[in-house]
């Protein structure tokens, strides 16, 4: 993995750690609806740019999942907080996802072919292992309502997919296997 997506890659962890911010402000209800906002949105773009730039067949057809569930989970999120008149609130660690996705993008942005390839599905391991955690560790035991709870719970199984996608590309490329 590049330094630059090993540093996003921290920066995410770290601010989605529940050792962190999380454990000495844990979020609120509406926090949690901007970070799982953001965090949708940070892998619908990434997969936009990828559908756009990558190489491998695999790795378009993952990109556009992303793009496709991603997509789901905040159309979802958003019905809800209409639902629940919720209005998502920015907080440190949405500000922090929303700018690791714009780094991750300047990162891939100046990659190509099979290097791209490999970014951006190394990136995508990273970045749903930390989201992960953060659904494990911050979002749901922090979320107060059940509803919104729910979701989380819903959505993770479709995450832990995600990752084990991912991973099976990973081996894939790294194997030299396009």
């Amino acid at each position: 993995m590049s330094n630059i997506l090993k540093s996003t890659a921290l920066v995410l962890l770290a601010a989605l750690s529940a050792n962190g911010y999380a454990q000495q402000n844990p979020p609120t209800d509406p926090e949690i609806a901007a970070i799982v906002l953001t965090a949708n949105q940070v892998d619908v773009d990434a997969g936009q740019l990828a559908t756009a730039h990558a190489q491998a067949k695999d790795v378009k057809e993952f990109a556009q999942l992303m793009i496709q569930d991603h997509r789901s989970v905040n159309e979802a999120a958003v019905a809800l907080a209409h639902k629940l008149n919720l209005k998502p609130e920015e907080n440190p660690t949405s500000r922090s996802l929303k700018q690791g996705g714009q780094d991750n993008l300047a990162s891939l942005n100046a990659l190509k072919g099979r290097a791209f390839d490999k970014a951006y599905v190394d990136h995508e391991v990273a970045y749903h292992e930390a989201v992960l955690g953060a659904v494990d560790k911050t979002l749901i035991p922090n979320a107060h309502n059940q509803e919104l709870k729910a979701l989380l719970l819903k959505a993770r199984p479709t995450f832990a997919a995600h990752l084990e996608h991912a991973r099976q590309i990973q081996r894939e490329l790294s194997n030299g296997n396009d």
